[in-house]
């Protein structure tokens, strides 16, 4: 079976969430999150995780994980600016799908932490 590497840029409390799956799953998307979204490339995960998710204080993690690459094959790629840019969109509604096409388990491959902009008490 072809597989092919994705990477997802996460906060602490969907880290926490996969953690609690055994590493096996993306948690549900809350009500205003309608599109779950792993990234094609590390690079672009990083600047998720880095630039927008260590914002305020709070600390970025870079996963990365494996999905079979014919389950891929009904999602077109995204692109959301540069090229580098690319991602899928999943509908959440359809992530419980998604996950059971995840091969082996979902790994953190990098960790940013933020600096908090509230003043110090």
């Amino acid at each position: 079976m072809e597989l092919t590497t994705l990477f997802r840029p996460v906060g602490g409390n969907e880290l926490d969430l996969v953690r609690e799956s055994g590493w096996r799953a993306f948690p549900q998307r809350l009500p205003e999150q309608p599109i779950f979204y792993p990234v094609l490339n590390e690079e672009y995960a990083t600047q998720i995780a880095r630039d927008w998710n260590t914002r305020d204080g709070g600390t970025g993690y870079v996963l990365r994980f494996e999905v079979e690459t014919e389950y891929l094959k009904q999602f077109p790629i995204q692109t959301a600016g540069s090229r580098i840019h690319q991602e899928y969109w999943i509908s959440a509604d359809r992530l419980d799908e998604f996950n059971r096409h995840i091969a082996g388990s979902i790994e953190v491959v990098s960790e940013f932490r933020g600096r908090s902009t509230d003043p110090v008490e």
